[in-house]
C-alpha cells in the first residue's frame, strides 16, 4: 500500500498512533537520514584515500594521522547508526516501530521526532540509565 504524505505533515498525539501516514513519515525520515550518512561516509572514504601521511613535516604528519583517526571513529559511529536506522526500518515493516521494547507501550511522538531510532520510552530509558550508573559505581 502506498501512502502519500501531505507536504506539511507532522505526526501528532491527536491522531491514531502509528497510522499509515505516521509510519510513512518516519520511514521517509529514516531513509533520508540513512542516505545522508551514506553520502558522508563516501566523502570520508574519498578523503581518507587522498592520503596525507606523506607530509614531510613530522607535526603535519601527526596532525594528519590524528585527523584520520577521528574520521575513522566518526565513520564507525555512522556505521553503527546506519545499523540502528536499518533496525528501525525493519520495525516499521513488522509493525513494532514506535513501541517500547521493554513495556510494549507507545513511545511519545516527540521522542520519536527527536530520535527516530528510539526503542525505549523516556521512562524505560531513564530506568536503564539509572541502572547503568548504579552498576558503574560498584
Amino acid at each position: 500500500m502506498t501512502v502519500t504524505l501531505p507536504p506539511d505533515y507532522r505526526p501528532s498525539e491527536d491522531e491514531a498512533f502509528m497510522n499509515d501516514t505516521m509510519r510513512e513519515y518516519f520511514r521517509q525520515r529514516l531513509l533520508a537520514w540513512r542516505l545522508e550518512l551514506l553520502r558522508e561516509s563516501d566523502e570520508t572514504l574519498a578523503h581518507l584515500q587522498e592520503g596525507g601521511l606523506q607530509e614531510p613535516d613530522i607535526a603535519d604528519r601527526a596532525s594528519a594521522e590524528t585527523d584520520r583517526a577521528l574520521e575513522l571513529r566518526t565513520r564507525d559511529r555512522e556505521r553503527k547508526l546506519i545499523a540502528k536506522i536499518d533496525a528501525a526500518l525493519q520495525r516499521i515493516e513488522d509493525g513494532s516501530y514506535g513501541l517500547c521494547e521493554e513495556t510494549g507501550e507507545p513511545i511519545a511522538i516527540r521522542r520519536l521526532e527527536a530520535r527516530p531510532i528510539a526503542t525505549l520510552s523516556i521512562e524505560a530509558q531513564e530506568r536503564h540509565e539509572r541502572l547503568e550508573r548504579t552498576h558503574r559505581e560498584d
